[in-house]
């Protein structure tokens, strides 16, 4: 019996010194939907989304260095920047053949995602931005021990970070904050917990904390690329975020006229509650727009 091409497939790709693994679904010859995850998370996090979009769509999440189940050197080996994110998942791509495609960027797959981009416009076929942000129209009023460590790297500033990676701060402000408990499945949040346990992971994080800095650094860039490109994008933008507030799906609009913002009745992590909602706007808004740029 032939296998399922919609059913979502486990793989691992060699890229360099990584074993990237990743999350496959669909056709092979149908149009790529490349799907970034956030911090603290990995490619888990397109579990229930993958299979509301792989009859029409060839679906490739990866799990990022230092994330999930990507196998990567530890630090002093590779650098954790985001920079250096961008670039394994620059030659992940190249080696799957990934021409063109769809971005979903989401949290820290945003300044992955929009750094392909910005080097390869001609890649990308559409946007879609779930709490990815771009603007700094976009930042809480929570970010303030972060922005210290931006300003000063000493060790208390570094220190003072470290409850950002809790297991109460995963689940309860990251997952938590405005997000339906009835709806809200202990899965997702259990594994970025455990994933976090792990030896070293804190560490990594933090080194991901500080070079956070150079993202916002780079919004001028990625407007720019907006502004010159006009990528068909698609905000669909949990509204009860506590990181990342409603105003920063309503800046894309600035540089992107046509965009297409939808706030959602969710926290961060939108899709553990609402995902059949954002299938729905996905599969609207890519049957539109890739069939006009046909």
């Amino acid at each position: 019996m032939q296998a399922n091409p919609n059913r979502t497939r486990y793989k691992t790709r060699k890229v360099g010194e990584m074993e990237v693994f990743y999350r496959e679904a669909g056709l092979v010859d149908a149009p790529v939907i490349l799907l970034l995850h956030g911090f603290p998370t990995a490619s888990h996090m397109f579990r229930d989304l993958i299979p509301l979009l792989a009859d029409r769509y060839r679906l490739i999440a990866p799990d990022l260095p230092g994330f999930g189940q990507t196998k990567a050197p530890p630090r002093g080996q590779f650098d954790y920047t985001f920079d250096r994110l961008a670039d394994v998942i620059e030659r992940f791509t190249e080696a799957l053949s990934l021409d063109r495609y769809a971005l979903y960027i989401f949290d820290y797959g945003a300044p992955v995602g929009l750094r392909l981009a910005t080097r390869h416009p001609e890649r990308i076929s559409a946007i879609i931005s779930q709490n990815g942000n771009a603007y700094v129209d976009g930042f809480s009023d929570q970010w303030g021990p972060w922005e210290a460590y931006w300003c000063d790297p000493s060790e208390a500033n570094r220190e003072a970070c470290r409850p950002s990676l809790s297991p109460e701060t995963i689940r309860n402000w990251q997952y938590g904050t405005g997000a339906d408990p009835e709806l809200l499945s202990p899965d997702g949040y259990e594994l970025d917990i455990a994933y976090m346990a792990r030896p070293g992971a804190e560490e990594i994080q933090l080194d991901l904390i500080r070079d956070y800095r150079t993202n916002v650094a780079l919004y001028s860039d990625f407007q720019s690329y907006f502004r010159e490109h006009q990528p068909p994008l698609l905000a669909a933008w949990g509204r009860h975020d506590p990181a990342f507030i409603p105003a920063g799906a309503e800046a894309y609009k600035r540089d992107l006229p046509d965009a297409e913002v939808h706030h959602l009745d969710a926290g961060h992590f939108a899709l553990e509650t609402h995902a059949d909602d954002v299938a729905a706007m996905i599969l609207d808004f890519l049957g539109r727009v890739l069939r006009q740029r046909k």
